[in-house]
């Protein structure tokens, strides 16, 4: 009997720890943060071990082709807001983060990846500060889709969706996790333009091929063509260059798409 029970206490304390190390390693915290509408600070609320560098790489949901926009602080923007939690919880987000609902963040389809932004409930002025980290909602009439503790924060999680005013607050540094405080914020750049990048699609000998390729390549997916009359060593070439992103990431997220083989980045001076 004696050795019966050491086996039966063993096989207790087995399926105990398996039991413990199945649970989730996501926790709610204790109390919900909170931002006044004079918000003087925001607190570090990310903490992400899997964060990748973002890009503004353009993509396709459902036939309908988004392209990631460049935006400065102070701009705003109005419309519906929603949220979402069980169902994504532990998921990658769009820029291999670990979607944690309890996290400060949010999801929008066209703001670059690390933008800051506050959010307001217009039905009852309360306030909440996001870090972009997703894409979505690809539903028409919303325009930003919040994770649950902040959806909590501004009172709408019961109604599920909620008018809302969204402010570019700043943009996050690649290389911190953390929501940073105002004051750090005012010092980052007010932009994300960064002018002067350009991707050559061909060189020509004769005027009439650049011509040509100019005409046949203009406005493609809302960029632009020039033709660049160019003296070289080789003589004299028309370079036919597309132009119109908003930063040296675009361009080279647009080329790796091979629209255009044999293409490269070029920067104006």
């Amino acid at each position: 009997m004696g050795k019966l029970s050491l086996v039966v206490a063993l096989l207790l304390m087995l399926l105990t720890g398996c039991s413990s190390r199945s649970k989730s390693s996501y926790t709610v915290p204790s109390q919900t943060q909170s931002y006044p509408e004079d918000q003087n600070s925001y607190n570090s609320i990310v903490d992400k071990k899997d964060y990748h560098h973002p890009t503004m790489k353009p993509y396709e949901i459902r036939g309908i082709k988004y392209y990631p926009t460049v935006v400065q602080v102070g701009d705003i923007f109005h419309g519906n807001a929603s949220w979402y939690g069980p169902d994504f919880h532990g998921k990658s987000t769009s820029n291999g983060e670990t979607y944690n609902m309890y996290d400060m963040t949010a999801a929008h389809k066209t703001l670059p990846m690390n933008t800051v932004v506050k959010v307001t409930n217009k039905n009852n002025g309360k306030s909440t500060v996001v870090r972009i980290n997703d894409r979505g909602p690809f539903v028409e009439t919303r325009i930003i889709d919040l994770s649950n503790t902040a959806a909590r924060n501004i009172d709408m999680v019961g109604a599920g969706t909620a008018p809302v005013k969204v402010e570019v607050l700043g943009f996050h540094s690649k290389s911190k996790r953390d929501i940073p405080l105002l004051q750090d914020l005012k010092d980052t750049p007010q932009d994300q333009i960064i002018d002067g990048f350009a991707l050559q699609i061909g060189s020509f000998a004769r005027f009439e091929g650049a011509v040509a390729t100019q005409k046949k390549y203009n406005n493609t997916d809302g960029y632009k063509t020039i033709i660049k009359d160019v003296q070289t060593n080789n003589g004299r070439l028309f370079r036919v260059w597309l132009k119109g992103f908003r930063s040296e990431q675009e361009a080279r997220d647009y080329k790796a798409l091979g629209n255009f083989q044999g293409s490269f980045i070029v920067r104006e001076d």
